[in-house]
């Protein structure tokens, strides 16, 4: 076991699933508050298409091909639930949930296609969908840290035109700030961190990797700075630990056990989390318990001898 986590490739992987839990961490606060958690959901099933239709023109497993592959079907995706959404009386959530059905039922057919082509099986598509860090190789890696990066960067350079984007669009808008391009640039952030992330989480989990640290840090926690920082720190720490825990093992998916270690973290905010942790408002509630039945006798006495 302390063979494989002292492995060179192991230890280059490790390091770029922590990035991309930090820079997952990031973006889901800002979709937590944006209150699009679904959307994380629905475009990181959107991506999959993109990335089998990319492997069939390139014929060559190359990350940041397929990754501009899933973006542009993650785009397609966005647009798309906007569209419905405007033209329709068809509500935001239910268009989300379409896209995901039909994006991902066509990107599993074209897999299976892809999969009985020459070389398709070999080229490892089928790490895209529960992820498989350890079929990564150093120029995916390299790939996967750079983008992150970039994400991370923008997220903490940009943080008082999020504040002020999600809070306050009215007075971001009064100010000068172009809603519209933060909405922009909202979208395109979240889907460079859904698509780079695909590989190593899976389309179906990466949602779980944005939406839980957000979630986890927000029982820790009203500040919506501190509140990105303790999420990226989960995040990074599931990401690492994950791959750590499924590097162990001989083909164990990395995404289930980053999942997994995330949603540890979650059930121990939810317990003592110091914002409304259950075990937390338990001990408050017997304190002002106690303390209300310490004071009665005192206000009793007070209402005799009036």
């Amino acid at each position: 076991m302390l063979s494989n986590l002292l492995h060179t490739n192991t230890m280059w992987v490790m390091t770029s699933t922590m990035i991309l839990g930090i820079a997952a961490g990031g973006i889901g606060c800002l979709a937590y508050w944006k209150k699009q958690n679904l959307m994380s959901d629905a475009l990181s099933h959107a991506a999959l298409p993109g990335v089998v239709v990319a492997f069939f023109i390139i014929q060559e497993k190359n990350l940041l091909l397929l990754v501009i592959g899933a973006a542009i079907s993650a785009l397609l995706g966005a647009f798309l639930i906007q569209w419905i959404t405007n033209t329709s009386r068809i509500t935001e959530d239910t268009a989300m949930g379409m896209i995901l059905s039909v994006f991902y039922g066509g990107g599993v057919m074209l897999l299976a296609i892809a999969n009985r082509s020459a070389g398709g099986n070999q080229s490892g598509l089928n790490s895209f969908i529960y992820g498989q860090a350890a079929a990564m190789v150093r120029s995916d890696v390299i790939t996967m840290m750079v983008l992150a990066s970039i994400v991370i960067f923008i997220i903490f350079i940009a943080f008082k035109e999020w504040k002020l984007f999600l809070f306050d669009a009215s007075f971001a808008k009064g100010i000068g700030l172009s809603v519209r391009g933060m909405n922009v640039l909202y979208t395109t952030v979240l889907v460079t961190t859904i698509v780079i992330g695909i590989q190593a989480v899976g389309v179906i989990l990466m949602a779980a990797m944005l939406i839980i640290p957000a979630v986890s840090a927000r029982y820790w926690t009203h500040s919506f700075k501190m509140m990105i920082i303790l999420s990226s720190v989960v995040g990074g720490i599931s990401g690492a630990a994950g791959t750590w825990i499924s590097s162990t093992g001989s083909g164990l998916p990395t995404g289930p056990f980053i999942v997994l270690v995330s949603a540890t973290i979650f059930v121990l905010s939810l317990l003592f989390g110091k914002e409304k942790g259950i075990i937390i408002r338990f001990i408050q509630f017997k304190i002002q318990q106690r303390s209300s039945k310490e004071d009665y006798p005192l206000t009793a006495g007070k209402g005799g001898s009036q």
